[in-house]
């Protein structure tokens, strides 16, 4: 009664579960905030200075001002949700998705609206003083054109103005009005001369006007007038901004990414569970339970604090699905050891449940260590990712390890599963009987064959080759910079039919926008990228948009970094791979011993060279996502060398007395046999995951799925060939050094008990 009441239970949670989520993870899913990729917008940096001729200094509150005056232009264009920050002592970044007309948002945000009347002679007759505030309206002239009327704050002034402008002679009797003259540069003389003037419009004036109101007629549109009142009332900006960075992204562009990586997302979790099913069993079917948890849980967490999902956002899901996964595998793996040295299934789980999870704590809290330091100096999208990576590890902790075993739990206690170990993915003939009196390192793999530490020296020759390799293909070849280093503007160009390289050189020098380095990129090669040396101004980018989506029926997407920004994100880069590998020497250190720490930074390195070796020869572009995608191979790499690190030690505490080199090695030998299996299944599982991205994922995150790819296949090699083995070089001279080393007497110094560091 007692077993079938557990199986009822597990049923009934389960139904709760599905009975939550199914009408409930929609409009989750429809409440969270798409990023400007995924929906199309723009981002921009502006370096915010003192106006021209001002002394005041950029103070927090001046920055603060800056922003409130930013969000009233924003309230203008109806924009949903805007994000703008401030960063840093003088900068403030702009976020806007969803925006149809990109040209006019970043000129209504720009412009400085300081608004002036002058004369002929360019002295200033009237400015935005003189206007009473919020007092501009769109409206309609007596012949329903669009105009914007002013109101005043003291018509007699205005009177005296007009009077003595109407007794000048034509052509000098015109009232100029300006918006954000430059004092030395803008000329009303030169101005007047040109088809498309600086100024807004230069009525003239016949006769002395005394009204509460002026008008200000011009070639508008009524977008247009709504725009310029609702500027003004939003009043002048107390400073100067300057852009440094900025990127757009064309709302079909954005759409046709959210629809494929959401695709691609789809595939890859699927993949993963049905391998989880068909390897696993029942364990496999409670994964597939408690994975669906983890992403339900995931987007929920991320719908309340209000964040902004991106391309690699949808990206960091799906890995965290791979590391929720690590830690099921870890606990089935070590559940069914337990079962072939003849244990019960109930003895079998609680010990593997317990054994699993040092492994799983440590793995977790060095992936969490470089998903931190990634936030930190991540800027935008790639601070995005390193949230929902940071949410995906914290959630798959609670899932996968509290969850997990309860839902099992529940199993392996109603007593159905004695002795049912098809059930459970293990063959029978693979269980060894009770009397045997087996321990795990008795027991037998399929790598028993490989004799890994002997070859270690063969492992240390191969990895130097192809280190020196790479250097001599990085010394050749550099690393092709993408514009997020180099400084620059790329230019996307989209097609609904094939393009040609020759096709977009030619397009975008007859459009005044010459290059060489255009590379065609796409599953249909119907997308054209471009990069220029130079920062495009606010009216390039226009041009080109416009010129580029008659030509190929969609607004390109073009980014800009300026020199400063692109150096400043080479250093942060820079200083997360630092801190992030600092940080995980520092655990790793504390948690096992400094060897270890050491092995596993000299890993990581390893592997993060390899992928910038082969990105160099391949030619892919390096950018800021490429510095996520690094870091996150620093996690799975790092995961993979602690689950290994976590074996030895375990089996070095199952011997009293370590006195021969002999020895070590077939701790490790040991102990890279046990884990092996563990490691192939959990690297299946995220290769399913990443290529699924490459296959069916946008081309945008392409370079970030291949650059998984590569590092996944480095850390794995990396913690088995080098991180154990050089563990064991550093262990064997300490052994040399010191003598036999005493296990026991290192435990009962131990302040951590079980789980204490040997060193």
């Amino acid at each position: 009664m007692k077993a079938r009441g557990r199986i009822i239970a597990f049923f009934l949670i389960v139904i709760a579960l599905i009975g939550i989520m199914a009408p409930t993870s929609l409009p989750i899913a429809k409440d969270i905030r798409l990023g400007l990729d995924l929906q199309g917008g723009f981002e921009v940096l502006y370096e915010v200075k003192p106006l021209e001729g001002g002394e005041q200094k950029i103070t927090q509150d001046v920055l603060a001002d800056t922003t409130d005056a930013l969000m009233s232009r924003i309230n203008v264009l109806g924009v949903s949700e805007p994000v703008i920050q401030i960063e840093g002592e003088d900068r403030i970044r702009v976020q806007l998705a969803g925006v149809e007309d990109q040209a006019s948002a970043r000129e209504l945000l720009s412009t400085e609206a300081n608004l002036t009347f002058r004369n002929a002679e360019d002295e200033v007759m009237l400015d935005g003083s003189d206007l009473k505030q919020g007092g501009a309206t769109g409206t309609f002239d007596q012949n329903g054109a669009p105009v914007v009327t002013l109101e005043l704050n003291d018509p007699g002034k205005f009177a005296e103005i007009t009077s003595e402008i109407s007794q000048l002679p034509p052509p000098s009797n015109v009232l100029v009005i300006w918006l954000d003259f430059e004092e030395g540069v803008d000329s009303y003389a030169e101005e007047v001369t040109k088809p498309d003037p600086k100024f807004v419009s230069a009525p003239r004036v016949s006769q002395r006007i005394n009204s509460q109101s002026v008008e200000i007629s011009g070639a508008f549109s009524v977008e247009e007038t709504q725009n310029l009142a609702g500027i003004l009332n939003a009043g002048a900006l107390p400073v100067s901004l300057v852009e440094k960075y900025s990127t757009s992204v064309g709302a079909q562009f954005g759409a046709q990414a959210l629809d494929q990586t959401v695709f691609a997302a789809g595939v890859g979790i699927a993949l993963v569970l049905l391998f989880m099913l068909i390897y696993y069993r029942l364990p496999g079917l409670v994964a597939v339970v408690t994975l669906s948890v983890y992403v339900y849980l995931i987007l929920l967490v991320f719908e309340w604090i209000g964040g902004v999902l991106t391309l690699p956002g949808i990206a960091a899901i799906m890995l965290g699905v791979g590391m929720a996964v690590d830690a099921n595998i870890i606990t089935y793996e070590r559940i069914r050891e337990e079962l072939r040295v003849g244990r019960s299934v109930k003895e079998s789980f609680k010990a593997g449940a317990a054994s699993s999870f040092s492994a799983i704590l440590d793995a977790n809290v060095t992936t969490l260590i470089a998903a931190i330091v990634l936030f930190v100096f991540g800027t935008s999208s790639v601070k995005g990712f390193a949230t929902l990576l940071i949410i995906s590890i914290l959630v798959s902790f609670l899932t996968a390890v509290w969850g997990s075993r309860l839902l099992l739990g529940l199993w392996v206690n109603s007593g159905v599963l004695d002795g049912k170990f098809g059930l459970l993915g293990l063959r029978k003939s693979l269980v060894h009987k009770p009397e045997e009196n087996l321990e795990i390192l008795d027991l037998s793999t399929r790598f028993d064959r490989f004799d890994f530490a002997r070859n270690r020296n063969k492992f240390f020759i191969a990895s130097i080759a192809l280190i020196v390799a790479g250097m001599v293909v990085i010394g050749i070849f550099r690393l092709n910079l993408g514009i997020d280093f180099s400084s620059g503007t790329r230019v996307e160009i989209t097609s609904e039919s094939a393009l040609t390289k020759e096709e977009v050189q030619n397009f975008l020098t007859e459009s005044g926008f010459e290059t060489d380095d255009v590379v065609i990129s796409g599953d249909a090669s119907n997308i054209g990228v471009a990069r220029y040396t130079d920062d495009f101004s606010q009216e390039e980018i226009n041009e080109l948009k416009t010129v580029a989506a008659e030509e190929f029926g969609a607004e390109p997407n073009v980014s800009t970094v300026s020199p400063t920004v692109g150096l400043e994100l080479a250093k942060n880069a820079i200083k997360a791979l630092a801190f992030a590998a600092i940080g995980i020497i520092i655990y790793v250190a504390f948690r096992f011993e400094w060897r270890m720490g050491v092995a596993s930074i000299v890993a990581l390195l390893h592997d993060a060279f390899f992928i910038v070796a082969i990105f160099s020869l391949l030619r892919l572009e390096v950018d800021i996502t490429f510095i996520a995608a690094v870091l996150t191979i620093v996690g799975y790499s790092i995961n993979d060398t602690i689950v290994t690190f976590d074996r030895i030690r375990e089996n070095m505490k199952r011997m009293k007395k370590i006195d021969t080199v002999e020895q070590l090695e077939n701790i490790v030998n040991t102990s890279l046999r046990q884990t092996l299996g563990r490691s192939v299944n959990t690297v299946l599982t995220v290769i399913f995951v990443v290529i699924a991205l490459l296959i069916f994922g946008a081309p945008s995150i392409t370079n970030f799925s291949i650059a998984l790819l590569i590092g996944l296949i480095a850390g794995t090699y990396s913690s088995i060939f080098i991180a154990a083995q050089l563990w064991l070089v550093l262990k064997k001279r300490e052994l040399g050094k010191k003598g036999p080393i005493d296990i026991e007497k290192k435990e009962a110094q131990s302040k951590w008990g079980s789980d204490e560091p040997v060193v």
